[in-house]
Order: structure tokens, then C-alpha cells, then sequence
């Protein structure tokens, strides 16, 4: 990749673009903490940032995040065509943060750096706030790609003039899953385990975060994931972390949601309906379930607890909680 030359310091007409960019007012404050006048940005990413965020930035790897100083480096013609194509921190954050979860906000320019770190990871990293159409794997095999798959997809996004309403016309609605807890996990150390969960619809993928040294490991973390309207089974595969080889496998189970998501459909608005109990996913000798889980309305949401033997693996249990949400909510 060709780099431009900046002769004797000067600014060349590249960067003279850039730099009229980063005066628009959605770029003169950080894209993730507000921060005033940022003199930093990724460039893989669009978005300008100050020098807190830059730092937290360049922790997660170029291969997410690849970050230039607007003054001090040199940019190729690519990344800077790259950022004009996403516009500025406005409309990259019309994407990153499309959906927020209850609870969540972002952090203030005097945040703490462990309260930096954990939303620009959840935002980036983790991608837990994109459009569910935008989400891409990010297992351990292709982590090498996720810099250009994630760049294509969001660009594709940027350059659809209707991306902000055909983004979720491809689905039904949205399964929220709530990881609550594992139950004597495999060992795949020495006596332990660092255990995390995947679950797959599709072409979508999100994560846990890994339990260091527990084969009891509790999560309680909520993942989303979008429903298309030719949905299959959800796959859920648990690994052992490792820093420095191949994570492990640890169990894996399929998960059925069409008891839900039919029972759902045929109610519509659970809202105008007590708690009850509208379908049923029953055990059977070829599915992962322990016991049926029953699809429940329960205070106005249709809801779905999941108790889950895993598969190809010598011990292991995994408790989920799922809610159907709506494109209406």
C-alpha cells in the first residue's frame, strides 16, 4: 500500500482533506467519550478520537482498530478515502451504536481507562451494539479477517442510501439471550478450564466473555441476536481460552427457537396478554434439552428458560434465558 509523501512536514492534499473532515462539528469531539478538538482516528473505522480512546484503540490490535495521529503520520490514499466514505463520527456512530442495551451509555471525556476500555471493547470488539445484519464471526479461526470483513460489511453499509430502514427489513425480530451459567464444565488445563460461549444464527456470531479457571463459571451477560425470516437452529459451542495455542472445544448443543419464535408470531403483542404459557420445546433423545422448556409470557415479554446437556464432550451444562423482541419494540 502506497504511502503519500509529506514533504518537509508540509501537509499534502490528502491530508489537507482529512483535516477538513475532522473540522465537521460531529468530528470535533471523541466518536466514544466526547472529548473535545481529537487529533487521533482510526482509519479502518471512520471515526476521529481523543488521545484516552486512541490508547484503548491500539490495545485491541490494527487488526480492529488501526489508529493514525490526523497530524503526525502519514496516511495512504485508501484510508483516507476510506474515512470519507464513512462521513465522521455521526454516521459511524448511527451504525456502532445502533443499539444500545438497557443500561448501557457511554462514558464521559474524565471516564475512568477500565470504564473506557470495556464500552470501546463491547463497541468494537464484540460489535454488541452494531445492526445484527452488520455482526460478523469472531471466533479464534478468523480473527485474521475480521478487519476486512467488519470494514466491507459497514462500508456496503455507509455506501446503501437506505441502510438505516433495510438494515432489519431482513428480520423478524430480534432474540435477546441471556448466558446465565455453566455446570461442571470439561477440564481442558491442568485442573481447570477458562471457559466462554459462541452462539451462531446464520451468518451472526457473538460471544461471552471468558471465566478465567472455572468449570462453574457464571456470566449473567445478555447477547442479541437477529431472527431472519429463514431462520435455523442457533449453534452454541463452549471453548477453553488459551493465550498461546488453538482455544478448545468444550461441549457444543443446538438450540431450536421455532417453538418460540412460532408461539411468538401467533400471539403477536404479549403485551395485551397475561403470564402464561403459549408453547413448549420438548426434550427428546435427539436434542440437547435436560428437561422441556416451556415459551412463557411473562409480564408482557415472551420468554424461554433453557437447560442444556452439551454434546461430544464428557461433562457440561449450560442455562440460558431467551425473550423474543419484536421489530415493532
Amino acid at each position: 500500500m502506497s504511502r503519500q509523501p509529506s514533504a518537509l512536514g508540509r501537509p499534502t492534499s490528502g491530508k489537507r482533506r482529512l483535516k477538513e473532515l475532522m473540522v465537521q462539528q460531529d468530528n470535533r469531539v471523541c466518536a466514544d467519550c466526547g472529548a473535545p478538538d481529537p487529533k487521533w482516528a482510526s482509519a479502518n473505522i471512520g471515526v476521529f478520537l481523543c488521545l484516552k480512546c486512541c490508547g484503548v484503540h491500539r490495545s485491541l490490535g490494527a487488526s480492529i482498530s488501526k489508529v493514525l495521529s490526523v497530524t503526525l503520520d502519514d496516511w495512504s490514499d485508501e484510508e483516507i478515502e476510506a474515512m470519507f466514505e464513512v462521513g465522521g463520527n455521526a454516521s459511524a456512530n448511527s451504525i456502532y451504536e445502533a443499539y444500545f442495551p438497557e443500561g448501557v451509555s457511554k462514558p464521559k471525556p474524565d471516564a475512568s481507562h477500565e470504564d473506557r476500555l470495556k464500552f470501546i471493547r463491547s463497541k468494537y470488539e464484540h460489535q454488541e451494539f452494531l445492526k445484527p445484519s452488520l455482526r460478523i464471526l469472531s471466533s479464534s479461526s478468523e480473527k485474521g479477517s475480521l478487519k476486512a470483513s467488519l470494514s466491507r460489511k459497514i462500508m456496503d453499509s455507509f455506501r446503501s442510501s437506505s441502510s438505516n430502514t433495510n438494515g432489519m427489513a431482513e428480520y423478524m425480530g430480534t432474540l435477546k439471550i441471556k448466558v446465565l451459567k455453566g455446570t461442571n464444565l470439561a477440564v481442558r488445563d491442568m485442573l481447570s478450564s477458562d471457559p466462554y460461549i459462541i452462539l451462531n444464527l446464520g451468518k451472526q456470531t457473538v460471544k461471552t466473555s471468558v471465566v478465567k479457571s472455572n468449570l462453574n463459571p457464571i456470566w449473567n451477560e445478555e447477547l442479541k441476536l437477529g431472527v431472519p425470516e429463514n431462520y435455523g437452529t442457533i449453534k452454541l459451542q463452549v471453548y477453553d481460552h488459551d493465550m498461546f495455542s488453538a482455544d478448545d472445544i468444550m461441549g457444543e448443543a443446538e438450540i431450536d427457537i421455532q417453538p418460540m419464535i412460532t408461539s411468538a408470531m401467533a400471539f403477536g403483542d404479549a403485551g395485551m396478554f397475561g403470564d402464561m404459557q403459549i408453547g413448549k420445546w420438548l426434550k427428546s433423545y435427539d436434542n440437547a434439552l435436560i428437561e422441556d422448556a416451556a415459551v412463557n409470557i411473562v409480564d408482557g415479554k415472551v420468554k424461554q428458560d433453557l437447560w442444556l446437556r452439551l454434546q461430544n464432550v464428557e461433562s457440561g451444562e449450560v442455562e440460558l434465558e431467551l425473550e423474543w423482541i419484536p421489530l415493532t419494540e
